[in-house]
C-alpha cells in the first residue's frame, strides 16, 4: 500500500517537475519577442515580477510571519534570486540566443563550488571538480572560443551575472533550511515554507526592480501591439500572459511541489531539462540555431552542473567560520524537504 502511493507520488513529482522545466524554459522565449518589439529589458522583468507578485499576494499574507521571522532571507531572496537573476538574465537575451545565456547560467554550480572551497575555505570532492572543469570546458564550445567570442561580449557578462546572482540563490538556501537557526527556546527552527519565500521574494523583487526600471517612463502602448515571434504576429499581452503566469507562477509553484515528491538527484536532472527546453523552444519559435559544437559544449555543461550540485558537501553540524554555511541544492528553484538543504524555485532564469 505505502509502495504503491510512493510510485504513485514519485510519477506525480515527475510530472510536475516537467511542467516546471517546460515553463521555466519558455520565459526567454516569450520575453525576447517582447525585447525586440520595443520594451527595455528591465521593463520586461518588472512586469513579470509585479505581476507574479500580484498574483502571488493571497500567498504571502497567509505566510505574513514571514515578514517578522526572517526578514533578511526575505530581503536577500528577492534581492538576487528574483531581482538579479532575471534583471541579468533578460538584459543577457536581447544581446545573445535564449539558449546560450541558460547555458552560461547553468556555470552557477560550479561557482557554489569556488565560494564553499575559497571562502568557506571547506574541501570539495574530486567529483565536483570534475564537474566544473566539464561545465567550463562545455561553456567554451558554447561561446566557441576558437573563434574569438564570436558572441556579444557583454551579453555573455550579463549572463555571467545572473549566474552570480544564482550563487547567491544557493547560499540564500541554507540559510532557509533551518541549519544553524534555533527558537528562543533552543530548539532548532523549523524552515520556512517555501511557498511563502517565493511569494515574498516576488514582492521584495518588484519593491526592487520598480526603483531600478522605472516603469513610469516605460511605453505601455506596446503591450497592446503585437510582437513578433518568427515571422508570426503574436498579441504583446499573450506573450505577457505567458511569462507572468506560466513561466512564473505556474512554474515555481509546480517545482516547489514536485520537489517535495522527488529526490534530489532526480529533481536535479529534471531541472537541468530546463536548458534544453529553452534551446528547443528558442530554435523552434524563435530561429535561434546552434552549431554542433555549441550543442555538444551545452550537453556537457549540463553534466558538470549536475556532477558539480550532485558531489557537493554537506553542511557541516558545526560552526561555520565566515561566510554562509550551506550545502549546495541539485537546483536552485525549489525547496528541498527531506534532509538535503533548500532549494527555492525559480530558475533561472529561468528562472
Amino acid at each position: 500500500m505505502h509502495a504503491s502511493s510512493g510510485v504513485q507520488g514519485r510519477s506525480a513529482g515527475l510530472g510536475l517537475a516537467l511542467v516546471s522545466a517546460f515553463a521555466f524554459g519558455g520565459s526567454g522565449v516569450a520575453a525576447k519577442p517582447l525585447i525586440e518589439a520595443g520594451l527595455d529589458p528591465l521593463h520586461v522583468v518588472w512586469l513579470r515580477v509585479a505581476g507574479a507578485a500580484l498574483v502571488m499576494l493571497p500567498v504571502a499574507w497567509r505566510h505574513r510571519n514571514l515578514v517578522r521571522e526572517r526578514p533578511a532571507l526575505l530581503a536577500g531572496f528577492g534581492l538576487f534570486a528574483v531581482a538579479g537573476v532575471q534583471a541579468f538574465y533578460f538584459a543577457s537575451i536581447s544581446r545573445i540566443p535564449v539558449g546560450v545565456a541558460l547555458l552560461v547560467e547553468y556555470l552557477a554550480p560550479a561557482l557554489v563550488l569556488g565560494w564553499v572551497r575559497f571562502v568557506q575555505r571547506r574541501p570539495v570532492t574530486r567529483a565536483a571538480a570534475v564537474g566544473v572543469v566539464l561545465a567550463v570546458g562545455g561553456l567554451a564550445c558554447v561561446v566557441e572560443v576558437w573563434a574569438g567570442l564570436s558572441f556579444d561580449l557583454l551579453g555573455l557578462l550579463l549572463a555571467l551575472g545572473a549566474a552570480c546572482c544564482q550563487v547567491g540563490y544557493f547560499v540564500l538556501s541554507a540559510h532557509g533550511d533551518g541549519q544553524g537557526d534555533h527558537d528562543t527556546t533552543g530548539e532548532r527552527a523549523e524552515p520556512p515554507h517555501p511557498v511563502g519565500v517565493i511569494a515574498y521574494g516576488l514582492i521584495v523583487g518588484a519593491v526592487v526592480l520598480t526603483v531600478v526600471a522605472r516603469p513610469w517612463g516605460m511605453d505601455w502602448a506596446l503591450l497592446g501591439g503585437g510582437a513578433d515571434m518568427n515571422g508570426a504576429a503574436v498579441p504583446a499581452w499573450l506573450l505577457l500572459g505567458w511569462i507572468v503566469l506560466l513561466a512564473t507562477v505556474l512554474a515555481y509553484l509546480t517545482g516547489v511541489v514536485s520537489v517535495r515528491l522527488l529526490s534530489p538527484q532526480v529533481a536535479g536532472v529534471v531541472a537541468c531539462l530546463e536548458a534544453v527546453i529553452a534551446t528547443g523552444l528558442a530554435w523552434v519559435l524563435l530561429s535561434e540555431h546552434l552549431s554542433a559544437p555549441q550543442l555538444v559544449g551545452g550537453f556537457t555543461v549540463l553534466v558538470g552542473a549536475f556532477i558539480a550540485q550532485s558531489s557537493a558537501p554537506k553542511p557541516p553540524t558545526g560552526p561555520v567560520a565566515a561566510g554562509a554555511g550551506a550545502g549546495v541544492p541539485a537546483e536552485p528553484a525549489a525547496d528541498e524537504p527531506s534532509g538535503g538543504p533548500v532549494r527555492f524555485s525559480g530558475g533561472p532564469a529561468g528562472d
